[in-house]
Formats: structure tokens, C-alpha cells, sequence
């Protein structure tokens, strides 16, 4: 999830604002595509869904950004069907676990749950055929909104 999700124009009271609310998905595609400076394909393969897909949720997502800055709407980002992803580690003995996303909102584990060493490492997300279809970040958690986006 993005840490910041909401954004308005300056000086305009929100109860004179119009909303434009971008999925989770879009803001995905938006960041692998032009804050990372992926091809498409590789934005596809990361989320775990087609090359035409990845640019169907990009287009959106593109002209949603487009018409909020403008047009002085808000942007509000939510919902979508997405997961969460579980985060791995590995310990200098050899083991590995996940962390669910959740947990991790509380900081990092402090050591191994099977040795109890504190000499760990995180490893990379998942790659490709790990995810679960269109939208999905790993596999851990549903995404959602209030379903008004």
C-alpha cells in the first residue's frame, strides 16, 4: 500500500472538491511503469498479469492522474483487487520463513523462529508465479476499499 493516499488541491475546502479515486492496481502500474522505468512486459510479469492487461490498468490509471490534476480534483487511492505480500527472510544458519504484511506493520522480527538467531537478512518479494492473477502483490491478505471507487 502506498504510505500516502490521498491528495488535493491546495486552498479548496474538501466539501468543494471533486474525487478521483485510482485502485491500488493503478497506482501499482503507474509506479513499476514510470517511477521505476519498467517495460511493460516486465510491469506485467511483477504484478502477475498479461502485457494487455498491464496496459489497460495503466491507461486508466494515467487518465484518472490526468483528469484530477487538470481538472483540481482530489485523488484518492483505494480499493481494487489486489493482496498483500508476505515478506521472507533467511537466517545466517539457512532457514527461511515469511513474514505476513501485517505483522510486519510492527517493524521487522527481532530473530529466526527456528534458531533464534538475530543474524537474518530479508530476501527479495516474490518473483513471477508467485503472485495470484490480476492486481495481486504476493499472496497474503485481500485488499478492498469501500467499494464507492
Amino acid at each position: 500500500m502506498p504510505s500516502v493516499t490521498y491528495f488535493k488541491p491546495a486552498g479548496i475546502p474538501m466539501r468543494m472538491l471533486e474525487e478521483v479515486c485510482l485502485s491500488v492496481d493503478e497506482a501499482e502500474a503507474l509506479r513499476l511503469k514510470d517511477l521505476e522505468g519498467l517495460e511493460q512486459e516486465e510491469g506485467a510479469e511483477k504484478m502477475g498479469i498479461s502485457r494487455p492487461t498491464f496496459q489497460r490498468i495503466l491507461a486508466s490509471a494515467r487518465q484518472k492522474v490526468t483528469d484530477g490534476l487538470l481538472n483540481g480534483k482530489a485523488i484518492r487511492i483505494e480499493g481494487g483487487d489486489f493482496e498483500l505480500a508476505l515478506r521472507s527472510f533467511r537466517c545466517t544458519e539457512g532457514h527461511e520463513w515469511e513474514v505476513p504484511f501485517e505483522a510486519m506493520l510492527a517493524g521487522p522480527p527481532e530473530s529466526c523462529p527456528k534458531c533464534y538467531t538475530s543474524d537474518f537478512l530479508p530476501l527479495q518479494p516474490p518473483g513471477p508465479g508467485r503472485g495470484c492473477g490480476r492486481g495481486r502483490w504476493g499472496r497474503h491478505g485481500r485488499g478492498g476499499g469501500r467499494g464507492g471507487c
